[in-house]
């Protein structure tokens, strides 16, 4: 069996700002992150046979790691017309028979980190596609039992992936983006590192601890 996990959270919004007509519902509701995002699962559904689907939502944006770090990723400056999308978007989830974690404090990413390591030894499960590119999930990545995957690119990360295009095994993730920062989470990276310092760093000692 295989396992799929969907970042709705990241369908929706690449869907909401695609450069493609907007899609409306019959009142005029801006529906177009919906709709691609149910474009998606029924890709996965019908087109690659996926038999257990997983999806995630941001239902609150921000979560316990607003509280850590002020300047990290939240609502603000949202279009509203995105965010009242999300409820919507979790009941066509719903609709289509697909089990929904809609995450309040924590992310989508913790709850799609936390079905990898659950179901990631289960003997009944013989692989898991996490169904995103966002390069924080890489860190969940291991050989080629779970593996990340950029569907609209055809590329699949496993091990060997994730130490071409990042240059640092997976359990290293973590420790590069807090070395490079993210700007799609909102923070920095430390002054003076680049990707190729960090990734040599890394790769020599592991991890930021045994430096």
């Amino acid at each position: 069996m295989e396992l799929h996990l969907v970042d709705a959270t990241y369908e929706l919004f690449r869907a909401h700002f695609a450069p493609r007509p907007p899609v409306l519902g019959r009142d005029g509701i801006p529906l177009s992150g919906v709709s691609g995002l149910v474009e998606q699962l029924l890709y996965l559904l019908r087109e690659e046979g996926a038999t257990h689907v997983g999806c995630a939502t941001d239902r609150v944006i921000e979560s316990f790691r607003n509280d850590l770090y002020p300047g990290y990723k939240s609502s603000a400056g949202m279009p509203p017309e995105l965010l009242a999308q999300f409820p919507i978007a979790e009941a066509a989830v719903e609709a289509l028979g697909i089990v929904l974690w809609p995450m309040v404090e924590f992310e989508a990413d913790d709850a799609i980190g936390a079905a990898a390591t659950r179901f990631g030894d289960d003997p009944a499960v013989d692989k898991i596609l996490i169904c995103t590119p966002d390069k924080d999930m890489a860190q969940l990545v291991r050989d080629e039992r779970i593996v990340l995957w950029d569907r609209r690119r055809a590329i699949v990360y496993d091990d060997a992936g994730v130490r071409a295009k990042w240059g640092v095994p997976p359990t290293s993730i973590p420790d590069y983006l807090a070395v490079v920062g993210d700007s799609s989470d909102g923070y920095p990276g430390l002054t003076g590192w680049g990707a190729k310092s960090a990734a040599a760093i890394l790769t020599r000692y592991g991890h930021l601890e045994d430096v």
